[in-house]
Order: C-alpha cells, then structure tokens, then sequence
C-alpha cells in the first residue's frame, strides 16, 4: 500500500510516500502563505500528480479542519483565504482516492500514537511549542476532536487574567502568550537582543541571566500543565516543538511539575516527542489509512 502524505506549513509543504510504516520520497516545498488558499491548494495537486501509484492521500495542515469534511474551518492571515477551503473534496475529486485531513497537531499526536513515544500508551496529551502553543487529546489511541472540531486549544488556557483583554487579542492573558518559544524570544530579547532565536538562547545557557529567563518561561509552560494534569489527570503529556528537543526543558518541567501537583496526580510521565518533522505525515497517513479501510467496508 502506498500512501501520499502531504503536511502544509506556514513556511515550507512537506510531502512523501508512506509505505511498509515509513515515509519515504520525502520532498519540501515554500508555502508561498502570503499567496492565498487558493495557491496552497495548486501547490498540494501539483506535488500530488508527481506522486506515482497512491492508494489513499493523508494531509496535515495548519488550521482549525472539520475532520468529517476535510475542510478548513478557520485559518489566521497566515495563509489568507484558506478558510473554507473543501481540501478533502477538491483532492477526491482530482484523485478519485480516499483522503483524510487533520490539523497538524492532531495528526503529530496520531503519529506519535501509533509510531512514537505514545505507541504504547492509550491515553495521553500532545502540546507543540512554537510560534504559539499547540494542543491535541489522545483517547483510546484516536484523537479527540470536540464538537466542533476544535478540541485541544491548550494555548487559549487564561494564565494571566490580569492582561486579559479579548476585544483587542482573543488569546491576551492565555498560555501560548507566555509559554511558546515566541514567547521565550521575546522574554530573553529584552534584555539579550541579539538572541534572536531558541536555538541562540539555548547557545548561551551558560550565562547565569540567560538561565534565569529560561527558568522563568519554564515555569510558564507549568503553570499551563498543572491545570491540564488536575483536569485529565493523564499518565503522559508529550511535548513536541523544536523547542522540546533541549534536554533542559523537558527535565526541568518535570522538577517542577511535580513540585505544583497534588501527589495523586504524580503518576503522569512527561516525555518529548520522538518523531521531529516527520509526526504529522505519519499521523495523517495512519488517518488515511482509516479512510481507505472504511472506503472498502462500505464498497
């Protein structure tokens, strides 16, 4: 069986063949975002019609995605006009092959499900850290989408209610204003300009200051995981973003966690991603998977 996975990214599109449990054929292409909806989907067929002999399409793309109708439902100005876009009609009816579409968090927590650190766990949390902080709910090894395909939206947890201010920034006073790497950025740039980067900030953990200020923002990725452990109370939270790749972070989030939950919540693990870029094409490839599977039951 081969499958085509394709994950649409702000900067750059991904795209491969899944076959035997791997990606292979791994390509990238620009977004071109500024472009438009419209554009990203010419890019998505464009890469599709090179792909030879593909059985079912599994996509992973940044938004909010009605899974049931492999729509968009709500995409920022990063990509203008993709709202509304029917990825899942327009790749049907050019491809005549079953295709599955899922937010890329939700799809990097299916990964990681079925291929990663989660594989062998039945419940668990994903968060990315990046631009902004985001969420996905594993139960029962599926991910779970909410009413309104919506569900694990970690970065809207209020932190600081006292800078909230919803009518001028939905997300004023939430986590991902204070725990995402943009946030870590922004902490160390004030007083390090020229630590521009996570991957700069990191470079200099050795000066005392620059510590502090990781510190301080680790203690801001808590704050959201306390309140998410006493909800779930779940035995693993996985946390991916390239971020999350700094062994310090992730042992230190456990240090502290277990400090700011009561004991009978202590059992939970806190273990980085293991699958990098390659989660979310393994996640929407496992979806398309499922979508070919049930496309022959009802045949």
């Amino acid at each position: 069986m081969r499958i085509a996975v394709i994950d649409i990214g702000g900067t750059n599109i991904k795209s491969g063949v899944w076959e035997d449990g791997e990606i292979k054929e791994v390509k990238e292409s620009p977004t071109n975002a500024g472009l438009g909806g419209p554009h990203v989907m010419q890019m998505v067929t464009g890469i599709l019609e090179e792909v030879e002999d593909f059985q079912a399409v599994g996509i992973s793309t940044a938004g909010q995605v009605d899974t049931a109708k492999g729509m968009i439902l709500y995409a920022n100005e990063n990509i203008p006009g993709y709202t509304g876009t029917r990825i899942k009609e327009i790749v049907e009816k050019k491809f005549h092959v079953p295709t599955a579409v899922l937010n890329d968090v939700n799809s990097a927590a299916a990964g990681e499900a079925f291929y990663g650190v989660g594989k062998n766990q039945e419940d668990f949390l994903c968060l990315t850290y990046g631009t902004g902080v985001g969420g996905a709910i594993v139960i029962n090894r599926e991910v779970y989408n909410g009413s309104g395909y919506s569900a694990g939206e970690f970065g809207g947890i209020v932190t600081h209610p006292e800078d909230r201010n919803p009518e001028e920034d939905m997300f004023s006073g939430c986590y991902e204003r204070y725990a995402s790497t943009t946030a870590l950025v922004n902490r160390v740039g004030k007083a390090f300009p020229e630590l521009d980067s996570g991957r700069k900030i990191f470079a200099q953990i050795g000066v005392p200051e620059v510590k502090e200020l990781i510190d301080q923002w680790i203690l801001e990725i808590v704050y959201g995981l306390v309140t998410l452990v006493h909800i779930f109370n779940p035995s693993m939270i996985v946390l991916g973003g390239g971020v999350m790749e700094q062994e310090y972070v992730a042992g230190k989030v456990r240090e502290q966690l277990k400090k700011q939950i009561m004991p009978s919540f202590g059992n939970v693990e806190i273990a980085p991603a293991q699958l990098g870029n390659m989660a979310g094409m393994l996640g929407a490839a496992r979806e398309a998977q499922k979508a070919l599977e049930e496309g022959k039951k009802k045949s």
